[in-house]
């Protein structure tokens, strides 16, 4: 096999759904998966007490040795291992427990991985977040693309993919392609614009510079994403796409067209970031909101 996937596990339930999607996401590229378990010591003895390997603890607060904190990591890591093995038998599986906190780990391991795969929250999460802090972190600083996996994975319904036009997002239209091939699902690429972001095309009557026939801005917005689209078209054949232009808000549009889709996929930051941003609000937006899991591509720095 060539290529790394690497998975973040927790324990929690959410990372178990994201071992399983790794796994998978493995098997279709070829490539091997590692399962990273990162641990920060000493730690309050406050963690779920049905994660815990050893003595149980009570009475006032302490903290947990190392020694019980590597024995509990190594059993929650060997289920995940399990786990992975039952998804895709025939992927080399590795582990590694390491120390330090999740997102440093995770972006260390980013490094060498073509994809790292995270649960939304886990079990240091505040109740009603709804994503965790190492998951948006870690895609706004990991070395890849990171797929952060939202609700439960379907293997229906097309990958969507949010065009905006920007080189930025170039990354990321490659990667939905290739997805949707290994995968054999159709692309919907969706381009969402308002009168505030789409450039103004050159009025017809000099003497009226600001004066546009109706649609002019539509159509070029059309003409926007059969642009970006087309260089991929002819490397990607097999690829059924179906375009989708958008007068309106592109978060609002993306979620909603979350709902049906098996896989979301977007740049970190496009048009309308600020300089040295390194995650734009539509990219979060969906992190947090997003009905299926997302994948947000930043590519190699």
């Amino acid at each position: 096999m060539s290529g790394l996937v690497v998975v973040g596990v927790d324990g929690s339930e959410s990372s178990s759904v994201a071992v399983e999607t790794a796994a998978r996401e493995a098997r279709a590229r070829g490539a091997a998966l590692r399962v990273v378990h990162a641990f920060a010591w000493p730690v309050p003895y406050a963690l779920p007490r049905s994660s815990l390997v050893g003595p149980s603890l009570s009475g006032p607060p302490s903290f947990v040795s190392e020694d019980v904190l590597r024995e509990m990591a190594g059993g929650l890591v060997a289920d995940a291992v399990g786990r992975a093995r039952a998804a895709a038998p025939e992927v080399e599986v590795s582990q590694a427990v390491l120390p330090g906190d999740p997102v440093t780990v995770l972006e260390a391991q980013s490094r060498a991985a073509e994809l790292v795969v995270v649960g939304p929250r886990g079990t240091g999460g505040f109740v009603g977040l709804p994503t965790g802090s190492t998951a948006v972190h870690l895609v706004a600083h990991g070395r890849c693309p990171v797929l952060v996996v939202r609700g439960q994975p379907r293997v229906d319904g097309p990958v969507v993919l949010g065009v905006d036009g920007s080189a930025a997002g170039a990354p990321a239209v490659d990667f939905a392609f290739a997805t949707a091939e290994r995968r054999r699902a159709p692309l919907v690429a969706f381009h969402a614009w308002t009168t505030w972001n789409a450039p103004m095309p050159p009025p017809q009557d000099a003497s009226a510079p600001y004066a546009n026939p109706p649609g002019a801005l539509a159509e070029a917005e059309e003409a926007l994403l059969s642009e970006v689209l087309a260089g991929y078209r002819a490397r990607y054949p097999g690829v059924v796409v179906e375009c989708r232009v958008v007068h309106g808000r592109t978060r609002e549009a993306l979620i909603d067209a979350s709902r049906s889709a098996q896989l979301m996929v977007v740049g970190a930051r496009g048009h309308g970031g600020f300089a040295g941003l390194l995650l734009g609000s539509v990219s979060q937006a969906l992190l947090h909101h997003a009905h299926c899991p997302v994948a947000v591509v930043r590519g190699r720095r």
